[in-house]
């Protein structure tokens, strides 16, 4: 039998008995050559770009990492309300960021500062601007209680500087996240380079006329700052040819929002301190273990883990031995975070989520980041094909109570609901907004009555009190109230879920998996927010240990 021999060519090429093996060469193993069709990827001479460097999404300031998971949503230990309000449903969560603490008094007193000086209250123009953002200091008055002392120092004094910010609202609060985005978005491009290092002073301080905002940016950059972000490049500008980011870039963060109440439960229980191996060890009554208020350790043995309410006219013990170290608010930190690393989950203030309140969670529809409270919308085109951008219009809504807030700040792009074109033949939604859907369209009411004319006929499920608020001919406001007898709810797609407990309620109110509810224009002593943030990539910050073979 004739042998055969094997002959390794430098090349590459490999001859065994008339077969011919070719390696791959260090170039097209290359995370910059495509596996789709071999072209290089940020060539030099041009074509596609791609940030094929991006390991992960990294933590933007002030938050913390959640690793989603499943648990089981509202799960109360305690329902002496017998309300129906907390059916036990299975959710899976998707991996997300929150805030370590509440939004404290400087947090907020930063957005108000940049709002000042930006659009100064004294022009007429941008007057209701900076007043539709400031909280409601009054909520501290009490008919028959002194608290005048809270109601003028609470907000601006240093000594209260690290406490919750309170008397915010929950539209108020969408649009701080809405700032911030807006603020954390500018570090990043300014640290990549594609913004100078003083850009954001200059817009700030007004020197430059106009603000940055993020999805102008993404969509229209040359409007941004007026028009004049060319002369705010970094140095990633080249021979003279401004230089953007995009999405694909990997450096532009997601928005920061407020928390959906599945999100904030989920973090609140932090059940990842009661895993073992893939289940959870017992259940959680609070957001730290065991059954009780006090702590059970060695260090610290029986003070209270929170701060709250604890007795009828009892708010923080006798003089000399507090026992939660507070009769109001607290500051942030004073107590252990949870096992997540949050603090305050329980006690101090109660906090402002995404959700539109209904009594029943419909886990037959989504048991998978679930949340009520979609309006889709898109962005507007004007008649050159170009997004419109929102330059010198302000539109101002009208709260039930009287107060104006802004809808849209100036070079914000304008946006409209989704329509037939987006949803037509689809089946996962059908319309813009989806708030009422399956608890509270007129669709889902037994009494509804589809062939009526009549809109008083139309018995529908939540016929919650309306409050209109109009103005004259001299522009005064005209103030009616609802005061029909055939008003059978409070619910309204205007009323927001809140969550937690605050220094005002009993222990009752800690439990996780509690929920109330309130108008999302009235704010109060005891409610403030955190904001969150979508994790973008892989579920999890650590590798998995069964990796695929190549």
């Amino acid at each position: 039998m004739k042998k055969q021999f094997f002959k390794v060519v430098l090349s590459g090429i490999v001859v065994a008995g008339g077969l011919t093996v070719t390696s791959c060469s260090k170039s097209t193993s290359s995370k910059n050559v495509s596996r789709a069709t071999g072209w290089n990827i940020n060539a030099k001479e041009g074509g596609f770009q791609y940030n094929t460097d991006f390991k992960e999404q990294e933590t933007a300031p002030g938050l913390v990492f959640i690793e989603g998971g499943t648990f089981t949503k509202g799960k109360v230990q305690d329902d002496v309300m017998h309300d129906w309000n907390n059916t036990p449903t299975s959710q899976h969560v998707q991996s997300f960021y929150m805030d370590e603490t509440e939004v404290t008094n400087l947090m907020y007193l930063e957005y108000l500062d940049y709002l000042k000086s930006v659009y100064p209250p004294e022009n007429p123009k941008y007057a209701n601007i900076y007043k539709g953002a400031l909280p409601d200091t009054l909520v501290w008055r009490n008919r028959l209680g002194f608290n005048e002392t809270m109601t003028n120092n609470y907000l601006r004094h240093p000594a209260y500087a690290e406490y919750p910010v309170v008397g915010v609202n929950w539209i108020q609060a969408t649009q701080f996240a809405e700032w911030r985005t807006d603020r954390v978005n500018e570090v990043m491009l300014e640290r990549e380079g594609y913004l100078a290092k003083d850009a954001k002073y200059q817009a700030a301080t007004g020197e430059v006329q106009g603000t940055f905002s993020t999805e102008t940016y993404l969509n229209r950059p040359e409007a941004v700052y007026n028009g004049q972000i060319d002369s705010l490049q970094g140095k990633n500008k080249k021979d003279s040819v401004s230089v953007f980011a995009k999405r694909s870039s990997g450096i532009i963060m997601p928005e920061y929002r407020l928390p959906t109440e599945t999100e904030w439960e989920y973090a609140a229980q932090a059940q990842v301190g009661q895993r073992e191996y893939n289940n959870y060890r017992g259940r959680k009554k609070y957001p730290w273990e065991g059954d009780y208020t006090r702590n059970g350790q060695r260090v610290g043995r029986g003070d209270q883990l929170a701060n709250f309410k604890q007795g009828k006219g009892d708010y923080g013990g006798i003089a000399g031995w507090s026992d939660d170290g507070a009769d109001i608010t607290a500051q942030v930190m004073s107590y252990k975070p949870n096992d997540f690393g949050l603090y305050d989950m329980a006690g101090n203030v109660a906090e402002w989520v995404s959700d539109v309140y209904r009594p029943i969670v419909d886990d037959e529809i989504s048991d998978f980041n679930y949340y009520r409270g979609n309006i889709y919308m898109k962005t507007a085109i004007g008649e050159d094909g170009k997004v419109k951008i929102l330059n010198d219009s302000i539109v101002y809504d009208t709260l039930p109570n009287g107060k104006l807030v802004a809808v849209n700040l100036p070079g914000e792009i304008k946006m409209e609901p989704v329509g037939e074109e987006e949803t037509y033949l689809r089946t996962n939604f059908s319309s813009s907004d989806n708030r009422g859907y399956r608890d509270g369209d007129p669709g889902s009411s037994r009494f509804y009555n589809r062939f009526s004319d009549d809109e008083e006929d139309e018995r529908k499920m939540y016929n919650s009190p309306k409050h209109n608020v109009e103005r004259d001919s001299a522009g005064n406001l005209i103030r009616e109230y609802d005061t029909s007898n055939s008003r059978t709810s409070l619910i309204n797609d205007e009323v927001r879920v809140y969550k937690g407990g605050s220094w005002r309620d009993r222990a009752y109110w800690l439990d996780p998996a509690q929920r109330r509810y309130l108008p999302q224009y009235m704010a109060t002593d005891y409610i403030g927010f955190r904001c969150a943030m979508s994790r973008v990539g892989s579920k999890s910050k650590t590798k998995n240990k069964t990796v695929r073979s190549k």
